[in-house]
């Protein structure tokens, strides 16, 4: 199991603010754990009691709607840390956590990490700017839905994963999404997102193999509205 304080994850969230000593002291206490591609890290309505650092793989967090659908909140990546609210309420989680692709993550306790919190001022600082910065993400995904087409939204969607996660060396998205999580992440129906799919493909905007797509027009993407 690698020291937190030798990990090169943390430079990518708030953990590098902890000094040696306290990443050290966190390093024996935490946990790691192999999560399989569809299986749970969380679910809705679970006590988290800590925080969860992604130290590979990619994971997504959504929310069960009233009529029994899945809404995609966020994708989250290797670096990223899951459950941050544990640490400043009590309230049980409000997304369920599910791995995309094979992970591994690790487990500090609420317990080992409040201290932290309340004493080392740039690590209070830098999880409060994390925390921002989800609520900023929210409120954007909140006004796309309102004022944007499902057909731009999914165009975007596809954008976003080219440059988030990057290309296969046959040039198709790294990230293979099943074509119901393509329609949780732009909130429409299942249906709606394999017929705009299909829509890009017959107008030579992606190409697709199996579950696989490839971006075949970036610009053209950029202009759909």
């Amino acid at each position: 199991m690698s020291k937190c304080e030798q990990c090169i994850v943390k430079q990518f969230n708030s953990l590098k603010s902890l000094t040696h000593e306290e990443l050290a002291r966190i390093s024996n206490c935490k946990t790691s754990r192999i999560v399989k591609r569809g299986e749970s890290i969380f679910e809705e309505g679970e006590t988290v009691n800590g925080v969860y650092c992604v130290k590979d793989g990619i994971c997504k967090l959504s929310k069960l709607s009233a009529n029994g659908k899945d809404q995609i909140v966020k994708l989250v990546d290797k670096g990223d840390l899951l459950g941050q609210r544990s640490l400043i309420g009590d309230e049980s989680s409000n997304l369920s956590a599910i791995a995309l692709t094979d992970m591994e993550v690790c487990f500090i306790p609420k317990s080992e990490i409040i201290d932290d919190l309340q004493k080392n001022t740039n690590f209070s600082m830098d999880l409060l700017k994390e925390m921002a910065e989800d609520l900023k993400e929210s409120d954007n995904v909140i006004v796309d839905m309102a004022q944007k087409s499902v057909k731009q939204r999914l165009a975007e969607t596809l954008l976003y994963l080219d440059s988030q996660f990057g290309t296969t060396e046959d040039g198709y998205l790294n990230l293979s999404l099943s074509r119901e999580d393509y329609a949780n992440l732009v909130g429409t129906a299942t249906e709606s997102a394999i017929r705009i799919l299909s829509q890009f493909k017959k107008e030579g905007l992606i190409s697709t193999s199996g579950k696989q797509i490839k971006i075949k027009d970036l610009n053209a993407l950029k202009r759909i509205e």
